[in-house]
């Protein structure tokens, strides 16, 4: 029986800008499942429930997660609130667990507060659940500045347009990789599907020789 993968995307989004590594994780072997959720009308600690609805109902020997944005958050809270009985890995990409410096300008005034929604409640603000090193984690930042945060003026250089490397450590994280994308850009880089295949077969990320382990076939 394959291996699965449960993609959690991030906030504003429904699952569908994960598409290409959606299908490089398949490509590479892995049972795929997309966990859609409702990033502004209920809480990261909400949608934790959820989630572990959905991944308990995979028939699967092992179950990796992979994160985007808002989805580590929620992750963070479905691993503070539940024993997970089966093994796997968890790579992170682009998630504030830090908080969202560009949240953070979202919500402080009633004009824009509406953008962010339950989502600033412990989550985008930086009070979300410790890593407590439930499984090996893997995270991955971007460094190309260009993306939607920069229309309320963008968090600290270096950042990827949404998402400074800085608000991405994570305490207890196995390994730690920055690469030239954007937060979009993290989804759709082959570059970036190499890494987090490798990850997920090796518990580290790679230099040029492990990038093999990603079976481009």
């Amino acid at each position: 029986m394959k291996e699965a993968v449960v993609l959690v995307h991030g906030i504003w989004m429904n699952g569908a800008e994960m598409f290409r590594l959606r299908q490089r994780l398949t490509d590479a072997g892995y049972e795929c499942h997309l966990f859609k959720y409702q990033s502004i009308k209920c809480s990261p600690e909400e949608n934790a429930e959820h989630l572990y609805e959905f991944q308990h109902s995979i028939n699967a020997p092992v179950v990796h997660f992979v994160c985007h944005s808002l989805g580590g958050l929620v992750l963070l809270h479905l691993f503070d609130k539940y024993i997970i009985e089966k093994t796997g890995r968890v790579v992170f990409l682009g998630v504030p667990v830090n908080g969202s410096e560009v949240a953070r300008r979202l919500s402080s005034t009633m004009v824009t507060r509406w953008v962010v929604g339950k989502s600033i409640e412990h989550g985008l603000l930086g009070d979300r659940p410790v890593w407590k090193k439930w499984r090996d984690l893997g995270v991955i930042s971007g460094d190309f500045p260009l993306g939607v945060g920069l229309v309320v003026g963008g968090p600290a250089l270096p950042h990827d347009g949404t998402v400074s490397v800085e608000e991405t450590y994570v305490g207890g994280a196995t390994d730690y990789l920055t690469m030239t994308v954007t937060h979009l850009g993290l989804l759709y880089s082959e570059a970036v599907a190499i890494q987090v295949v490798t990850f997920l077969r090796a518990g580290k990320f790679g230099d040029e020789a492990s990038e093999l382990l990603f079976d481009v076939t």
